[in-house]
């Protein structure tokens, strides 16, 4: 079948197409046969104007018709800007970059309208209820030692008990403003002073895990199984992995705890409809699930040769 396939994501022009999920997901659906509609969430509109206009058909986008191609330098062709009723799509993928802020949680409730009637990837209201390291808490037997607290008391006291700890904003993404803290770091007042006056939110606290320096796997759930992975490991003087920081991807095979994570997880976010998601697993402990915009199929093709965007597109079809 062919599909109309709206994708709510980041500018085309500005992605590195050598690490671009969104990209692959694309490029997977026109080998189907589908066309692509892209538009960024900033031209996410609901236009209830008319008298006669059900909400469902009020969610509008203004995007364009457009070519993935997969060639550095010219990846796609852009058609004429135009502006769609979203519930004409077939599929719609939520798929721009996190911060998941007031801007992302809009989006998830216009999106909410149109699905399931129009398939929405992931589904928008578990999307909103599910924010990366909040989803976790509702596995702490996978967990390593975790604090979610604005109190500088409590902070102290865990950092007392767990000595090495991790500090991260519970909203942020791609590594932005997480801090790995010793025992003897002078620095942890001041720095929940900076960050908690930057933000109303409570912050993440965990116990480190050295072993984030054998890598921070990133395993791939489609539909709640587990698919495939990728290690990334941390540049030299840093604790943190991400790729946007410098972390280096590198191949490696599912192993027990991935299985044992993703068979305790994997029945809650099929019953979610959270089809396409991430989790990060470090010394076989848990530490987030990225169902807003999960992030390795690339990586995952360019050192096994599997295309990871097949087991996705084979879900999505099946469920229309």
């Amino acid at each position: 079948m062919s599909l109309n396939v709206a994708i709510q994501m980041d500018p085309v022009a500005s992605i590195d197409i050598r690490g671009d999920t969104t990209f692959a997901l694309g490029l997977e659906a026109q080998r189907r046969g589908h066309a692509l509609f892209v538009y960024h969430p900033q031209y996410l509109t609901m236009d209830l104007s008319g008298a006669d206009r059900l909400p469902k058909d009020s969610v509008m986008a203004t995007g364009q018709a457009t070519t993935f191609i997969d060639q550095i330098g010219g990846h796609f062709i852009e058609e004429a800007r135009e502006k769609r009723r979203l519930i004409d799509s077939d599929v719609v993928l939520m798929r721009q970059d996190p911060p998941f802020d007031m801007q992302y949680i809009t989006a998830t409730h216009l999106l909410d309208h149109i699905h399931p009637e129009t398939l929405v990837v992931n589904n928008p209201s578990e999307v909103r209820n599910a924010p990366e390291k909040l989803l976790i808490t509702s596995f702490p037997e996978l967990l390593p030692a975790t604090l979610i607290s604005r109190q500088i008391d409590d902070i102290k006291a865990f950092q007392r008990e767990h000595k090495n700890i991790i500090v991260k904003p519970l909203f942020g993404n791609g590594g932005a403003g997480v801090f790995h803290l010793k025992p003897d770091d002078e620095n942890l007042s001041s720095l929940l002073e900076m960050m908690l006056s930057q933000d109303r939110s409570p912050l993440m606290i965990q116990q480190y895990l050295p072993d984030v320096r054998k890598g921070d796997k990133r395993v791939i759930l489609v539909d709640g199984k587990a698919v495939g992975a990728l290690n990334r490991l941390p540049a030299e003087g840093e604790s943190r992995s991400n790729m946007h920081v410098g972390g280096t991807p590198a191949d490696i095979a599912l192993d027990e705890h991935d299985l044992r994570i993703a068979e305790a997880i994997g029945p809650t976010l099929k019953e979610r409809g959270l089809l396409f998601a991430g989790i990060d697993v470090i010394g076989g402990y848990l530490t987030e699930i990225n169902v807003t915009s999960p992030t390795g199929l690339r990586e995952i093709e360019r050192f096994t040769g599997v295309n990871l965007a097949v087991h996705i597109w084979d879900a999505i079809e099946s469920k229309l």
